[in-house]
């Protein structure tokens, strides 16, 4: 395997999203048994530093309906609880929120739900 200079690592370092970025905290801590957490409050703050590390709540952003928008406007009219006119403009609309501010994991299904579909998504 190649050695990576400091110069590589801050390079992936400037590229890499923040959920990238977690993981490899993640794994560094799991590899090597060492905590990101500041040593002052290290007892306290894990805990919620914890937390902290993963985004709490995220915006679900439709990109594209891809080749079955009847699909994609179902499952947009069951997350949002719009009427179908209203479900239909908001498909019609890419790229547009689906849903802001939710938690995680709430995220995590509606993008299951809208890919099921055929449709791209993401979060911010």
């Amino acid at each position: 395997m190649a050695k990576l200079t400091k110069d590589d690592i801050l390079a992936y370092l400037d590229e890499a999203t923040i959920l990238e970025l977690n993981d490899l905290v993640k794994s560094i801590e799991e590899k090597y048994g060492v905590s990101a957490a500041a040593p002052v409050a290290a007892a306290a703050a894990a805990p919620a530093e914890a937390a902290d590390a993963a985004p709490k709540n995220v915006t679900v952003v439709m990109t594209a309906f891809g080749d079955s928008k009847v699909a994609v406007i179902k499952v947009v009219r069951t997350i949002t609880g719009l009427g179908l006119v209203d479900a239909k403009k908001l498909v019609d609309a890419v790229p547009a929120e689906i849903k802001k501010d939710v938690p995680a994991d709430e995220a995590e299904k509606i993008k299951k739900d809208l890919t099921d579909a055929g449709a791209t998504v993401e979060f911010k």
